[in-house]
Parts: structure tokens; C-alpha cells; sequence
């Protein structure tokens, strides 16, 4: 049987005008089950709260909602991923907006060391499919995992060149785990599921696929990827939606080049002609960049007698450092403990010491 504190999760996923922002405030305070304990004086003055919610929150009588929630869990065998569980995927973390509560069927890990978006148009091109088929093959020996929405198109195609050459790939949905949508795309679901990949969605049971669900769904494909790469889109779209948010999340963007009278490479073009996004070619130029083609050095020789001068915030970071050869700068924030401005200005004293190197793809290590 699940957690009793898995009733309180879930609630607190279902209160009206609370969302993930506010859900993150609150648990800042308290644990979930407080929040539906505490009083209404205290939740108010909660900066970002105030009456109105707070008022939400001590009305709330849909704890029989989580309740069911809870069945369909334990019946299909799903995992739910708190915000504050160690298997919810701390790239999340550092979004302003992260889910509060995830739902997961698969066995990816979701905090893997590379974790690559492949978006693009539902109504993709030949030249779509060839670029995606290259692009996943030559990723093949780096070991990634591919993530994206399930949906018709480069979507699609990204799941199935994935599992095409044994890598794992994780769909992110916008409606509950009861059902897939596409439908067409149920059989690929299962493949997916059962050769080490998963499906996440944040969406309950028995949750359509609403139209004002997709953007929702598009800000878990960009936060908790390294880096995301649109194949082929329109100057609109879903895919330019989800770029975006990369970029608002401080994500790597690239896009596929495409011919400039091709209306439906005009979002990709565009994306590079403002330098919202890198040109990208293969994938052996994503690893380049990403830093996953740096020689391997060799760390068991570090000691840490070198760090015991360095201030609380450096020696945080530098333990990071010292676990494995290139950390990614979400890894850091989300395992230190510190803001994130805080280990920017660590980061920064420890450069200027030389005892930090920066790397392509927002990647570190030790100097």
C-alpha cells in the first residue's frame, strides 16, 4: 500500500488556485498534510497565498478525488513522483513553475546524465524522418535518452529511432495514464514502457488531452531536458511553444536547418536567424557541444585536503565536482541545497581560483 502522506499529495495537486507556483510557496512552510492542517491566518500571510487561497485551501473537501487517484495508482502498478522525491526529476527543479506531482509507468531513469527533447511538426517531411533517424543513430553511443510528447509526427519518429537503436525514450503526456493519445500511437506506448523507456504525465486519471494541456505538457519536455532540439516546425506551433520555454528555462536550444522556402522548416530558421537556437548539423556536433566527447581524467587522485579552505557554498559545490567528471549546472543547483544565485557566485570564486573549469553545455568539473 502507498503512503497515507500520498492522500495529502495528491490533494493538494486538486485545490482550486493552487497551482505549481503556489504548491512550491507553501511547501517552503510545510509539509502537505500541514498545509491542510494549519490555520488560515498563517497560509494568508504566506507571500504569494493571501485569503483568497488560503480560503481554497481550508475548504477543500475533494480528499475522496485523491482517494480514487490512489486505486488507479496501486491498480496499474504507477509511480507517483513528489516534487520532494529523490526519483522526481531534479532538472524540474530549477523551473519556476515545476509540477508538484508527476505519474510515472516506466523504468528510465529520469535524472540519467544526458536526457535529450526531439520535437518537431506533426505533419513532418521526409527530409524530417531522415534528419531524426541520423541524428538518434549517432547518439546511439552516447547513451542518451530521448524524450518527447508522444504525438503524431517528429514526435513519433523520435520514440521509434529510439527504441530502433536500443536507447531509452520517455513520453510526456497531456492527459491522464487511463488512455493514449494518439491512439495509433498505443501499440509504441507499450514498446516504449517495456524496453526501458516510460511514460510521465502530471495529469491525473481519466484527464482528456484539452487543448490548454499541450503547453503544460511542452514545460516538463524542456525542464527536464539537457538540451532540446526541434527537427522541422512551422513558424506556430507546439514545437516553438516548447523552445521557448527551453529558452526561459536557460536550456541548450538547437534546430535543424531547413531550405528557406520551406514554410514548414520556418520556425527552425527562424529559431537560428535570432539566435534563439544553435544550428545543428549531427549528433556528434550535439556531443561536441554538450561536452559528453571530453577525455576522461582521472579524479581518484583528487584530494580533499585542496578544498579546506574554500568557503561553506565553494565546498558544496567542489563535493559535487569531485563525484563524477562533468556535472550539468541543474545537477548542481538542485543537489546543493543552495539558490541558484548562490552557486552562480561560488561557481564564479571557484573559476577565478582555477579550481573549476566551465564546459560546452553548461557542464563543469573540476580543474
Amino acid at each position: 500500500m502507498l503512503s497515507d502522506a500520498l492522500l495529502y499529495q495528491l490533494s493538494l495537486t486538486l485545490v482550486p488556485n493552487i497551482g505549481p507556483v503556489q504548491a512550491k510557496l507553501l511547501l517552503q512552510y510545510c509539509e502537505p498534510e500541514e498545509i491542510f492542517h494549519a490555520k488560515k491566518s498563517f497560509l494568508e500571510k504566506i507571500e504569494g497565498i493571501g485569503p483568497v487561497r488560503a480560503e481554497s485551501i481550508k475548504k477543500f473537501d475533494g480528499f475522496y478525488r485523491a482517494e480514487e487517484e490512489i486505486k488507479f495508482i496501486e491498480k496499474y502498478n504507477i509511480t507517483p513522483l513528489f516534487i520532494t522525491d529523490d526519483a522526481y526529476p531534479k532538472r524540474l527543479l530549477n523551473c519556476f513553475d515545476p509540477p508538484t506531482l508527476l505519474f510515472y509507468k516506466g523504468t528510465a531513469d529520469l535524472n540519467t546524465q544526458k536526457l535529450v527533447a526531439i520535437i518537431g511538426s506533426r505533419n513532418h517531411t521526409e527530409y524530417a524522418r531522415q534528419v531524426t533517424d541520423k541524428l538518434v543513430k549517432d547518439l546511439a553511443e552516447q547513451q542518451v535518452t530521448v524524450v518527447s510528447g508522444l504525438a503524431y509526427g517528429v514526435d513519433g519518429l523520435a520514440h521509434k529511432a529510439a527504441l530502433k537503436n536500443n536507447l531509452p525514450t520517455v513520453g510526456v503526456l497531456a492527459h491522464g495514464l487511463n488512455q493514449i493519445y494518439p491512439p495509433e500511437h498505443a501499440g509504441l506506448a507499450k514498446d516504449m514502457v517495456t524496453n526501458n523507456g516510460g511514460l510521465l504525465t502530471e495529469f491525473g486519471s481519466h484527464s482528456k488531452p484539452d487543448r490548454h494541456n499541450f503547453p503544460a505538457r511542452n514545460r516538463i519536455v524542456a525542464g527536464m531536458c539537457d538540451a532540446t532540439i526541434v527537427i522541422e516546425t512551422g513558424i506556430k506551433g507546439g514545437s516553438m511553444i516548447t523552445a521557448e520555454l527551453a529558452n526561459n528555462y536557460n536550456k541548450d536550444v538547437f534546430a535543424i536547418p531547413g531550405k528557406v522556402t520551406d514554410t514548414k522548416s520556418a520556425g527552425c530558421n527562424y529559431l537560428i536567424k535570432n539566435n534563439k537556437a544553435m544550428l545543428l548539423t549531427d549528433g556528434e556536433q550535439l556531443a561536441e557541444i554538450m561536452g559528453w566527447q571530453q577525455q576522461k581524467k582521472k579524479v581518484g587522485g583528487r584530494q580533499k585536503k585542496l578544498f579546506i579552505e574554500l568557503g561553506p557554498d565553494e565546498k558544496v559545490i567542489a563535493d559535487i565536482l569531485q563525484e563524477k567528471e562533468a556535472v550539468h549546472i541543474d545537477e548542481i543547483n538542485a543537489r546543493s541545497g543552495l539558490t541558484s544565485s548562490a552557486v552562480a557566485a561560488a561557481i564564479l570564486s571557484l573559476e577565478l581560483q582555477n579550481v573549476v573549469l566551465s564546459l560546452p553545455g553548461k557542464q563543469y568539473q573540476l580543474a
